[in-house]
C-alpha cells in the first residue's frame, strides 16, 4: 500500500515533455559530430563549466519540486487508503521541518526571538514588554543563547564537510572510481577544464551545505510576515522561476520558428501577412495584455471552483496561463530574426539549386533551411531566459503575475515592499529573493554568452 498518491499537475507533464525533448536532442546531437562540436567548445570553455554547475543546481531543486503528491492520512472502514487534497512535492519531503516548523510572525536571519516584543507574561504574574523567544529558531540552545555564533560556525563547518565530501564521491565517481584520473581531474590535466566544474562542485555543495545543516536548527534567512521560513520560500521559488523561463520558450518556439521561415523563404503575401501579424501585436502595450488575460484567468477560476480539488492546481492553472500569455508576446522577436536569416538563405547556390531539381518547398524548409537557422534560435532561447525569469519578477510585484499562493521571488519581493518602510526595516525577505534571482540570472547569462559564442558562426571567423 502507497504512502502516497501520485499528482501530475499542467506545468509537472510539460516539464515531463520538455525533459524528453532534451533528451531526444541530446540523443540526436551526440551521433552527429557537426552538431556536437559546437557543444564541446562549450564544455571547453572555463567559464561555461563554472555557469553549467551553478545551473544544474537550480534544475536539480526544480525537479525535485516537479515531483508531486498526495500524502496518505490513513485507511477508511474498509481499508483502502485515504489520500490528503494537500499536494506536496518531493522537495517538501526532504525539506521536511523546514515547510513545517513556523513561527508567529517576522524572525531575523540567524535569530532566537521575534524580530517584534510583544507583552509577556512573568511567573510572577506581571507584564513585560520585550522580544518572545522563537518555538524553533535556536530552541535546541535551551535558555543559555551566548554560545549562538560559535555554535552556528561549528553546525556550519560540519554541514560544509559533509557535503564536500559528497562532492567528491561524485567526482570520484564521474572519473570511474579510479583515484589516478582523479588525480589528473583536480589537477587540470584533462583536454578540458573539468577541473573548474569540479571545484564549482564542490564549492556549490559546500556552501549550500552548511546552509542546509544550519537550517534544521536556524531560520538561517529569517521568517516572513507569517513565520515560514524565507529559505525553505526562496528555494520552493526555483521551480516557479524555471518554469517562466523554459515553458515560455517551449510555447514561444513552434510559431516563431515556422512564421519565420515562411515569411523570408516564400515572401510575396505570405511575409506581408506574417509581418502585418508581429506588428500588430508588437503595437499592443505587453504588460496591459498580460494584465487582461490573467485578469480574465481569475474570474474563470473564481467561477468555477469547483473544478479545482486544491489551491494548488489552481495556482498551477494560473501559472501555466501566465507561460502562455508570455509566450504569446514574446515571439516576435525570434520570429523577426529568423525572417531575415531565411531571406538570405533563399538566395544561396544550394537552395535554388534544389528549387531547380525540383525538391518540394516543405522539404527544402526542413532540410535546408531550418538547420542552419538553428544556432539563431539556440542562442535566443539562452539569452532570453534570464529575461522571462526577471519577468516573472517584476509581474508578480505589480500582482499580475503568479497566484499569490504560489513561491515565486516576484511574490517575495511584493510582500516585502511594504516592510521596507518600517522602522526597523524588515530587509531578508527582499534579499533572499534578490541573491537567488540574482544567481540565477548571472548563470544564465554567463551560459548564454559561451554558447553564443560557440554557436555564431561569425564570431568563430572572426576568430
Amino acid at each position: 500500500m502507497m504512502s502516497f498518491q501520485p499528482v501530475v499537475l499542467w506545468t509537472d507533464a510539460l516539464i515531463y515533455l520538455l525533459l524528453c525533448l532534451v533528451a531526444v536532442t541530446v540523443w540526436h546531437t551526440r551521433r552527429h559530430d557537426h552538431l556536437a562540436a559546437p557543444w564541446r567548445r562549450v564544455a571547453g570553455s572555463r567559464v561555461g563549466q563554472g555557469a553549467m554547475v551553478v545551473l544544474s543546481f537550480y534544475v536539480i531543486v526544480g525537479l525535485l519540486d516537479t515531483l508531486h503528491f498526495n500524502p496518505r492520512t490513513g485507511v477508511d472502514d474498509n481499508g483502502d487508503p485515504v489520500y490528503s487534497t494537500e499536494v506536496l512535492s518531493a522537495f517538501d519531503a526532504i525539506a521536511g521541518p523546514l515547510r513545517t516548523e513556523r513561527e508567529k510572525t517576522y524572525s531575523a536571519p540567524f535569530a532566537t526571538h521575534l524580530f517584534s516584543k510583544e507583552n509577556i507574561e512573568q511567573p510572577d504574574g506581571s507584564m513585560v514588554r520585550d522580544h518572545p523567544r522563537l518555538v524553533y529558531g535556536g530552541a535546541h540552545l535551551g535558555d543559555d543563547i551566548d554560545g549562538k555564533w560559535g555554535d552556528i560556525a561549528l553546525r556550519y563547518y560540519i554541514g560544509m564537510m559533509k557535503w564536500a565530501v559528497v562532492a567528491l564521491l561524485l567526482l570520484w565517481a564521474f572519473c570511474g572510481f579510479r583515484l589516478e584520473r582523479m588525480r589528473q581531474l583536480m589537477q587540470g590535466r584533462f583536454d578540458n577544464p573539468w577541473h573548474i566544474g569540479a571545484y564549482t562542485l564542490i564549492g556549490v555543495m559546500a556552501v549550500f551545505g552548511g546552509f542546509w545543516e544550519l537550517s534544521g536548527y536556524y531560520h538561517v534567512l529569517g521568517t516572513d510576515k507569517v513565520g515560514e521560513d524565507v529559505f525553505y520560500q526562496s528555494l520552493k521559488s526555483i521551480r516557479t522561476g524555471l518554469v517562466i523561463g523554459t515553458l515560455t520558450t517551449l510555447v514561444m518556439l513552434p510559431a516563431a520558428i515556422l512564421l519565420g521561415i515562411m515569411a523570408g523563404y516564400f515572401r510575396g503575401w505570405v511575409d506581408d501577412v506574417i509581418q502585418y501579424l508581429y506588428t500588430t501585436l508588437n503595437s499592443i502595450p505587453g504588460v496591459l495584455l498580460i494584465a487582461a488575460a490573467v485578469l480574465m484567468m481569475q474570474i474563470y477560476m473564481s467561477n468555477n471552483a469547483d473544478q479545482f480539488n486544491s489551491l494548488t492546481e489552481r495556482a498551477d492553472l494560473r501559472l501555466l496561463f501566465l507561460c502562455l500569455i508570455l509566450g504569446v508576446t514574446s515571439w516576435t522577436g525570434l520570429c523577426r530574426l529568423l525572417r531575415g536569416e531565411a531571406l538570405k538563405l533563399r538566395e544561396l547556390e544550394y537552395v535554388q539549386a534544389a528549387r531547380a531539381f525540383g525538391v518540394g518547398h516543405f522539404r527544402i524548409l526542413i532540410q535546408h533551411v531550418l538547420p542552419n537557422v538553428m544556432h539563431i534560435v539556440l542562442i535566443t532561447i539562452v539569452l532570453d531566459f534570464s529575461g522571462l525569469v526577471l519577468a516573472e519578477a517584476v509581474l508578480s510585484y505589480i500582482s499580475i503575475g503568479v497566484d499569490p499562493a504560489t513561491n515565486s521571488w516576484g511574490n517575495m519581493i511584493n510582500g516585502a515592499r511594504l516592510e521596507l518602510a518600517r522602522e526597523p526595516v524588515v530587509w531578508w525577505s527582499l534579499l533572499a529573493a534578490f541573491t537567488f534571482m540574482f544567481t540565477l540570472v548571472l548563470a544564465a547569462n554567463l551560459f548564454s554568452d559561451v554558447v553564443r559564442d560557440a554557436f555564431d558562426p561569425r564570431l568563430r571567423q572572426q576568430r
